[in-house]
């Protein structure tokens, strides 16, 4: 299975526009880059948070497609491991040759706000209500349990910020354009203690989207493409945890690197889902980077920008790029298409063969529910 066509609607930081014109664009885009007809996409995921009151079944009739098989996946940051996993075993069973995977929010002016008060049940009756309602409170809770029980500082985290925006620099489509130093971040204003300013992502109005088919249809179709060795998910993992200092991936990424038939050594560059910078050291210890707690130790020996020792989130990640709803949970993986098919100009990781891409979403008050992995690899 492969995947092809990466796509990025370019994000604005607010939009008069409806979630169905952001998808809209994004379908636009994909037959574009892989001159298909719109009747020859018969496959359809779509993961979105301000599409309602419609799903993937009502966009359908906006976008006059008759797909045969269709999937809507409001996962948030596991939508895009999700969603590929879902077109991957649709192709492979013949249920559909090309499926489009689709992505995307608008972002009116307070939407972001009112979406949160009615995020989930937790959010809605237990977190709201209190003065906590936004994902601030929630991530400030779980970087400052990290930092005592690990011995993390405002300076690992900045690192890994800093040279995310490096990468941004290099991607046209990041909404930050600016270069940001160690000690702006550290001087930039506090959020919800111990977050500040640039630790937190951008809500934004994008959409972001890619292409799932065989190996052989993308060679008829003389596309740019990537190989898919294999991906995981699993939701709401170790709950008896009183605070979530793992997930889904330390219970199944022996299965993935089985299925890939490689190990976290081999890995050319890895995207994580970064809506804050304290889940990308969770996803890097849990993903067998490093050991559990190891995460500021791997900070602080490694450079993360893309022609660095580790390069990380080379797009520059939700926190430089911003965050268009669901559509952060395809960002990952749309970037690391790009890397892995010769579509990265200026940012390309030298010699990348092996790019590794995980998701985590749909936040509650003290733990995040859904984990993801893909590994995705080069074609010959």
């Amino acid at each position: 299975m492969v995947l092809a066509a990466p796509v990025t609607v370019p994000y604005v930081r607010y939009s008069i526009r409806a979630a169905h014109w952001w998808l809209a664009r994004a379908f636009s885009e994909l037959l574009k880059a892989s001159n298909l007809k719109k009747e020859e996409i018969d496959g359809l995921t779509v993961s979105s948070f301000t599409l309602a009151p419609d799903t993937a079944i009502g966009l359908t009739q906006h976008l006059g497609l008759s797909p045969r098989w269709l999937d809507h996946i409001p996962l948030g940051g596991a939508s895009g491991v999700v969603a590929l996993r879902r077109a991957a075993r649709a192709v492979q069973a013949g249920d559909a040759q090309v499926v489009a995977c689709i992505a995307g929010d608008t972002n009116h002016v307070d939407s972001f706000r009112l979406t949160l008060a009615n995020f989930s049940q937790f959010a809605r009756d237990a977190v709201y209500p209190y003065g906590a309602g936004g994902p601030n409170a929630s991530f400030a809770f779980l970087t400052a349990y990290y930092m005592q029980k690990h011995g993390a500082t405002r300076e690992d985290f900045g690192k890994l910020c800093v040279a995310q925006r490096a990468n941004a620099l290099r991607f046209d489509g990041a909404l930050f354009k600016k270069p940001l130093t160690l000690e702006e971040y550290l001087a930039a204003r506090p959020i919800a203690e111990p977050l500040h300013l640039f630790d937190c992502v951008m809500p934004c109005a994008g959409a972001e989207a890619f292409l799932v088919m065989s190996e052989e249809r993308a060679g008829r179709l003389k596309l740019p493409y990537v190989r898919l060795l294999g991906t995981i998910e699993r939701h709401n993992a170790f709950a008896s945890d009183p605070v979530q200092m793992r997930a889904g991936w330390a219970l199944e990424r022996d299965e993935l690197y089985q299925q890939a038939g490689a190990g976290p050594q081999d890995m050319d560059f890895v995207e994580t889902y970064d809506d804050y910078p304290v889940i990308s050291l969770m996803q890097l210890e849990d993903l067998g980077f490093c050991a559990k707690g190891e995460g500021p130790a791997f900070v602080r020996n490694h450079s993360f920008t893309w022609d660095g020792s580790f390069p990380l989130n080379t797009s520059g990640g939700q926190l430089s790029v911003g965050q268009a709803g669901a559509a952060g949970g395809f960002l990952g993986l749309v970037e690391a298409i790009r890397q892995l098919s010769g579509q990265a100009a200026g940012r390309a990781v030298r010699n990348a063969k092996l790019g590794l891409v995980s998701g985590f979403g749909m936040i509650n008050y003290d733990r995040g529910l859904g984990s993801g992995a893909a590994i995705l690899q080069k074609s010959e």
